[in-house]
């Protein structure tokens, strides 16, 4: 099912904070007198005369050789049409968000007020010398081919409409290898296209340049066959009219080989289906419904291969596929432009990754024992790591091979690491975590459901499938709260502990067999139950729900004790941590433990260095581990550095396969530079360490909250180490985004055969 939005929770994404979802951050210092004098007046005036000797050096200097200008004239937005500049700027910060999500881009996002091909030609044109790279987007057509083709010509710097060359990109690349898959010879092949607006155009004419024949292609518009007999048709879908005698689309569909739609939503029927050749392709691309949905086509036809828009079935045609990669290799070579043989480049290593064997994280982000090429699985998952060091590098060879690379790369293992480093290519790990927790969704049971944002956050695991809330509270306060806040949360779950006398009685009973020899009566256990933290413990701990969510509005540590007394610790662990995980710039760092344990000894330490290994290895990453203090092996004395040693030492006897070092101050961990210069006997240079061990929880605690406000940085937790079933426990006051995540951790939790 489609992720179900809602038009409360989208105005408040594009509120909450900072209007709008890009900011510009300075790169460099800007803290004294002489940054600032060097950032501007007078120091600027030299890289400005630099740059007036030799136009080139505005790519040393400057910017420009990493900035992408995303421009519209708000004609043709997604599926609205032409609402205007202004209105489009939202779908334009969009794809700025795209590009450096996904590839380190930055943009500038430009709306301009001009219909006129002619003027936008010009407009458009005279920002060469700002940008690296020209993305356009939101034309309608037939300007979008006048425009784009005039400012190809006349400027040198990469141009795409990612409208036009984005689908056909990926769209080609699924077809290669499904050919390959039944046989067929792409010269030989007859294609149908429902649809000829600027995609379908530029679908059509880039199967062209991948080998189909052009008089086997047959286009059809809300009119019908594009024939050379109609009167209505512009220059540009003149190019592909037929004088076969076909008038419809049933008429075409016969014994074609090949349908590619992007026109309107349940146009073609099973019948049309049966009409085309054995081992039919269907790219059916209309969004968000495809012309036949996906259960009817694959019912109609067992023969069938089908790609579809959707992420929630196989093969998904998405355009953030290429651009991202497609930009960054030609901004990363200077290409003069973006040439078909760059476009084909990208196609054919796209095509060729879908062959090579998919990553574990991969199969895990989507929940599938093992992906593999074949009928479902065509292309890459959007979610691949490996798509940036593969498109881009095919990218950036075309360039240079086809002459339009200006700055051709030397070292291509070198320019791999670069391309890593570009994105923190461990920054995907929440999107993953989510893929995950849809694939199989579980019952998370929520102890405050009487609050609003627990709510909202509900809204959204249930609408994106992430889980199955079950909400605990008073009906009576819930149900208010659900219709103030204009929720659609009818078929959740609500229980109130206080009218389940039967499950009180039981719960009671539970809690008194676990409880009775550790100073607990029947009555106290009785009175217990009522309270929603033992109820919805109990509830996991007998099966009704797989995890536990509370926290909101609570103290820690009286919020994880019912949980402790209810479902307590995994066998032969002696106590719980808890970790963070901080989402930074540089890729995500794990934090342990910042919530849990106040002051633990060495020996208490080693057993928190191996909850958090297994925790980092649960979330797909290899744990490399520095042990922290005030102190650099042994370069100050006193209990902290002595007792943060003691650990280390014990820890690398105890986990010898672990890289772990220490004790060491923060800065040097996270330095391996400093560690070359200083320490080069350190085990973490060239394995930058990506877990940090704290010596209590009160300076794991200041650095991750420091981390989170001061440092661009997103914190994901607090993560529960060591219980016997999932129970997750948040921090006061948390956000609906940082609720929902704490939910997919949950969920993905609930999933393991072991628990975090």
């Amino acid at each position: 099912m489609a992720i179900k939005i809602r038009k409360e929770d989208a105005l408040n994404y594009h509120t909450q904070g900072s209007p709008g979802k890009i900011e510009v951050n300075p790169t460099k210092p800007l803290s004294s007198q002489m940054d600032l004098a060097l950032a501007y007046s007078p120091g600027v005036a030299e890289p400005c005369k630099e740059i007036a000797t030799d136009v080139e050096n505005v790519y040393k200097y400057t910017a420009k050789g990493n900035l992408v200008g995303v421009i519209s004239n708000g004609t043709a937005v997604l599926g609205l049409g032409d609402i205007g500049p202004e209105a489009s700027k939202p779908v334009m910060e969009g794809k700025g968000v795209l590009f450096k999500k996904f590839a380190g881009i930055d943009v500038f996002d430009i709306e301009i007020n001009e219909k006129d091909p002619k003027k936008l030609i010009q407009t458009i044109k005279s920002l060469e010398p700002t940008f690296g790279g020209i993305n356009l987007e939101d034309i309608k057509a037939p300007e979008c081919f006048e425009i784009e083709a005039a400012l190809k010509k006349e400027m040198n710097i990469p141009v795409m409409h990612d409208d036009q060359h984005g689908t056909a990109i990926i769209s080609g690349a699924a077809l290669l290898n499904a050919l390959e898959l039944v046989g067929k010879d792409i010269s030989k092949i007859k294609l149908v296209v429902n649809g000829a607006g600027a995609a379908a155009i530029s679908c059509t004419r880039f199967y062209i340049s991948l080998g189909i024949k052009r008089e086997n292609i047959v286009l059809v518009d809300i009119v019908g066959i594009l024939r050379s007999d109609r009167t209505d048709l512009d220059d540009i879908r003149r190019e592909f009219c037929t004088d076969r005698d076909l008038y419809t689309l049933t008429d075409a569909l016969k014994d074609a080989d090949v349908f590619l739609g992007l026109s309107a939503g349940n146009i073609v029927t099973q019948d049309q289906l049966m009409l085309m050749a054995p081992n039919p392709i269907v790219f059916a691309l209309a969004n968000p419904d495809p012309e036949i949905s996906y259960d009817l086509a694959v019912a109609a036809r067992e023969d069938l291969i089908m790609a579809t828009g959707r992420s929630d079935h196989p093969n998904q045609v998405n355009n953030v596929l290429g651009f991202p990669y497609i930009f960054r290799g030609a901004l990363d070579v200077r290409a003069t432009a973006i040439n078909e043989e760059m476009k084909l480049a990208a196609a054919q290593a796209i095509a060729k990754l879908a062959k090579e064997p998919v990553p574990d994280i991969v199969n895990k982000a989507y929940g599938e024992d093992k992906l593999g090429f074949g009928r479902l699985y065509l292309i890459p998952k959007p979610l691949d790591p490996r798509l940036i060091t593969t498109i881009a590098p095919a990218v950036a060879k075309a360039a240079m091979d086809s002459g339009v690379a200006k700055y051709p790369i030397q070292d291509w293992d070198a320019y791999e690491l670069e391309l890593q480093e570009r994105i923190g290519i461990d920054q995907r790990l929440m999107s993953v975590v989510i893929a995950r927790a849809k694939k199989d969704p579980k019952r998370v049971v929520f102890a405050e459901a009487d609050n609003r944002k627990i709510l909202k956050a509900a809204q959204i695991i249930r609408d994106e499938k992430i889980g199955e809330p079950i909400l605990l509270g008073n009906r009576e306060k819930i149900l208010s709260l659900i219709k103030d806040n204009a929720l659609d949360l009818s078929n959740v779950i609500i229980i109130d502990p206080m009218e389940e006398k039967d499950l009180l009685k039981k719960f009671a009973s539970m809690l008194f067999q676990k409880r009775q020899r550790k100073g607990m009566t029947a009555g106290d256990a009785a009175r217990l139950v009522t309270q929603r933290n033992y109820f919805g413990a109990l509830m996991v701990e007998s099966g009704a729900a797989d995890a536990f969510i509370s926290g909101l509005t609570r103290d820690y540590p009286k919020t994880i004790l019912p949980s402790l007394q209810t479902i307590g610790v995994k066998p032969g662990v002696n106590r719980v941590a808890g970790m963070y995980i901080m989402n930074t710039p540089k890729g995500p760092y794990f934090f342990a433990d910042a919530t849990v344990n106040l002051n633990p000894t060495a020996e208490e330490l080693v057993e928190i260095i191996g909850l958090t290994a297994d925790a980092v290895r649960f979330f797909n990453m290899e744990p490399r581990i520095a042990v922290l203090s005030y102190s650099n092996f042994g370069s100050a004395k006193g209990d902290i550095p002595g007792k943060m040693a003691k650990a280390t030492a014990i820890a690398q006897k105890k986990y010898p396969d672990l890289v772990i070092e220490g004790e060491m101050q923060a800065n040097v961990a996270i330095n391996e530079d400093i560690q070359r210069e200083m320490y080069p006997f350190s085990k973490l240079i060239n394995k930058r360490a990506n877990t940090l061990i704290f010596p209590d929880l009160s300076s794991g605690n200041i650095a991750y909250k420091l981390l989170a406000e001061l440092g661009n940085s997103e914190a994901i937790g607090p993560i529960l180490l060591g219980m016997n079933k999932p129970v997750h426990i948040l921090q006061l006051g948390s956000s609906i985004r940082e609720i929902v995540n704490m939910v997919a951790v949950a969920v993905v939790d609930a999933q393991s055969a072991n628990t975090l």
